[in-house]
């Protein structure tokens, strides 16, 4: 798959290499995704992972499966488990979610297929979202006495409004890739089959500019949003101090004046 090489994370998590583009996989096909507990620790082992190497600049979430990114929870396991059992479950499934959240660098999800429940909040953990076609998206969770746990409730109406997002979290409904596009439930809507292909060249654009102003540029966006202008200009400040004295600032301006491509120190 044009990969550097895999690293598992337990049986159901890959990361693939890509020079400075990791690719994060979902590779439970069997069970299109569903995101066990044993799953879910494999994810927040890997996000550890890959945020704590400075030599990733983007990471992509990906899925093996042809026709599922995820379809969220692992129900059938959930069924299984006793009261104290998913009380105790319940930092494990919440660090997979936060794990992908809390990357320092930017992510791409490439999403294809189902998009549900916890597969969507996995979804939209990433800051850009890429789909094909076939993609359905939705957070159905009400429709089985729980609510989105895995960030839903917050990270939905922070793409498409409060409103825009009670209704389709209390609806439950499943949105197909064109109303979702729309909507701004994703932000790219490509060829069918084409979503990893776009979402790893678009991460490829992304990582060409420089990691240490990539990662305090989204630092500023997400710890900005939801202040008010005077807190979030204080934000930006702080973020713009932690790259204007760094040596990929002195690169990127040597290399504009010089008129070559930059060689970036990441530091």
């Amino acid at each position: 798959m044009g990969a550097e090489g895999d690293q598992r994370f337990g049986e159901f998590v890959a990361v693939r290499r890509h020079g400075h583009v990791a690719e994060l996989v979902l590779d439970r096909p069997k069970a299109m995704n569903a995101v066990s507990t044993e799953m879910a620790r494999s994810i927040g082992a890997a996000c550890a992972a890959l945020g704590a190497d400075r030599d990733v600049r983007v990471t992509v979430l990906t899925s093996t499966h042809e026709r599922a990114f995820c379809v969220g929870a692992d129900l059938k396991e959930r069924n299984s488990l006793s009261d104290a059992e998913l009380v105790r479950q319940r930092p494990t499934a919440r660090a997979a979610y936060t794990g992908v959240l809390e990357l320092p660098m930017p992510t791409v999800a490439a999403v294809h297929g189902f998009a549900l429940g916890g597969g969507f909040e996995l979804a939209l953990s990433c800051d850009l979202i890429v789909a094909d076609p076939t993609a359905v998206v939705g957070l159905p969770e009400v429709s089985v006495g729980v609510i989105p746990g895995g960030g839903g409730t917050q990270l939905l109406p922070r793409r498409v409004g409060a409103a825009r997002a009670a209704e389709l979290i209390f609806t439950a409904r499943r949105l197909a890739a064109p109303e979702a596009h729309e909507l701004g439930l994703v932000d790219q809507l490509v060829d069918e089959a084409a979503d990893r292909t776009e979402a790893l060249a678009l991460a490829s654009r992304i990582a060409a500019n420089s990691p240490v102003g990539l990662r305090a540029a989204k630092r500023a966006l997400r710890l900005g949003h939801g202040l008010d202008l005077r807190a979030g200009l204080e934000v930006e400040d702080a973020a713009w101090r932690s790259v204007a004295f760094s040596g990929d600032r002195t690169e990127g301006v040597a290399a504009f004046n010089e008129k070559r491509k930059p060689e970036w120190p990441g530091e």
